[in-house]
């Protein structure tokens, strides 16, 4: 029996975030090649694929997987649990997904020992592109397009044609005002170390123009600039007003002598400010001492949502959208 595979067209990229989940329909029978590997922390390319180095990957319908590394074939089991991706990969069993599109995969996986989180992108591959061979009782994959090219009736052009004449009369409502939306993040972590940092400074406007700027000691200022979705933008803000974020406090400093201390000793902390406003609401959050240090201390007790929202932040100015500009 024949068997037709159907993938569905499904417009635009997934910038995935906390707050949204993956479609897993862009999976069934998607064939992916590798390219490059992104250290998140530092935003730097660490590896890429070259003539010596060739990876691809293929998800089946029946949630099995084929992959093809450097000549070699192996073969497993996908499953899809919300953002995460089970399927293993060298020491590796399962993974974030970072982003998703019908052109574009970023796996996402942090060391156990917390060394660095590293994002893995693929580009979408046809299948006369991809090494896998398929078997002769299936057919090549069909993409449904979301609307169909039906021509129309004279009748209904006739209609159409005065309804144009019609709509110019009618005066287009005014569309209202978008609420005003700006975010803030600036500071944390520890000065020292072998290239201090001096500025660590996020912002994202209303019309989702997002300016980040990063500056160490030896390599300079680099500026990062990209747009986000004015939607997207709407959803993250929505998805803060559920964690909270207005109800907290506005300061977290220490509350016990060996928190005190700390802020006396090297690497020096960096406290953190996050503002947010979202219309006629402003917060702004100082934490004093945030995240953990070398020694996987936490000495500031606040919110676990607060941490979220950073988290989500920097993956939206992590992006590699836009290269860094250094100045």
């Amino acid at each position: 029996m024949l068997l037709l595979f159907v993938v569905i067209n499904t417009a635009g990229a997934q910038q995935l975030s906390p707050w949204d989940l993956p479609d897993e329909r862009l999976f069934v029978e998607s064939k992916w090649k590798y390219t490059y590997t992104l250290h998140l922390e530092s935003n730097t390319i660490i590896h890429k694929a070259d003539n010596n180095y060739d990876y691809y990957l293929y998800f089946r319908y029946d949630n099995t997987y084929q992959q093809y590394l450097n000549g070699k074939f192996s073969r497993g089991t996908w499953q899809l649990d919300a953002r995460t991706l089970h399927y293993s990969f060298q020491n590796a069993d399962r993974f974030t997904i970072a982003q998703l599109s019908k052109n574009k995969l970023v796996l996402e996986f942090k060391q156990p020992n917390s060394r660095g989180t590293y994002q893995y992108h693929f580009v979408r591959v046809s299948s006369s592109e991809a090494p896998f061979v398929k078997p002769s009782n299936e057919l090549p994959e069909v993409i449904v397009e979301a609307e169909q090219n039906v021509k129309k009736s004279k009748a209904e052009k006739k209609k159409g044609f005065w309804s144009w004449f019609r709509r110019k009369d009618k005066a287009e409502p005014n569309k209202p005002e978008p609420v005003y939306i700006n975010i803030e993040l600036v500071g944390g972590g520890y000065y020292g170390g072998i290239d201090p940092v001096l500025k660590d400074y996020i912002r994202i406007k209303t019309d989702g123009r997002l300016i980040q700027e990063f500056q160490t000691v030896r390599k300079g200022l680099m500026v990062n600039k990209k747009n986000i979705p004015r939607e997207e933008l709407e959803q993250f803000i929505e998805w803060v007003v559920k964690q909270r974020f207005f109800e907290m406090e506005k300061v977290y400093d220490c509350t016990d002598p060996v928190c005190f201390q700390r802020k006396t000793k090297k690497p020096t902390p960096v406290p953190l400010r996050l503002s947010i406003t979202y219309g006629i609401k402003k917060k702004v959050v100082t934490v004093a001492i945030w995240g953990e240090d070398d020694r996987k201390t936490k000495y500031v007790d606040y919110p676990p949502q607060l941490d979220n929202i950073i988290d989500a932040i920097q993956r939206m100015a992590s992006r590699m959208e836009d290269p860094l500009v250094k100045k």
